[in-house]
């Protein structure tokens, strides 16, 4: 999960790798990093002034991809968790702090069974 460690400058190269280099300044520019790319979704990027739907889906995906998590099931059962076990690992990994930074992947899953 190299990912979790990038800074700004490296999701906007990433961003240019994937090939959208006109949206590198919407990431740095709001200080995205690799950290917080678990919150770059549909939802969330006209905010960052990308309004593009078809360059929203795409990048939305690689997001995704690059994270290992699974597109949202908008008809699950309301029974069902809302969120894999990987995408609230990584929802938590997005906050700053001492905990957050030491808290590894096998950490969360033994915690979460307890």
């Amino acid at each position: 999960m190299e990912f979790l460690r990038w800074s700004s400058e490296d999701v906007a190269r990433w961003i240019e790798s994937i090939g959208f280099p006109q949206y590198q300044a919407c990431f740095t520019q709001n200080y995205i990093t690799g950290r917080k790319l678990i919150h770059v979704n549909c939802f969330n990027l006209p905010r960052l002034g990308i309004t593009d739907l078809q360059h929203m889906k795409l990048i939305s995906a690689q997001v995704r991809e690059l994270l290992g998590v699974s597109e949202p099931h908008w008809d699950r059962s309301i029974a069902d968790p809302l969120h894999d076990d990987r995408t609230v690992f990584l929802q938590t990994k997005s906050k700053s702090g001492r905990q957050a930074d030491s808290l590894t992947y096998e950490h969360f899953l033994n915690n979460k069974s307890r």
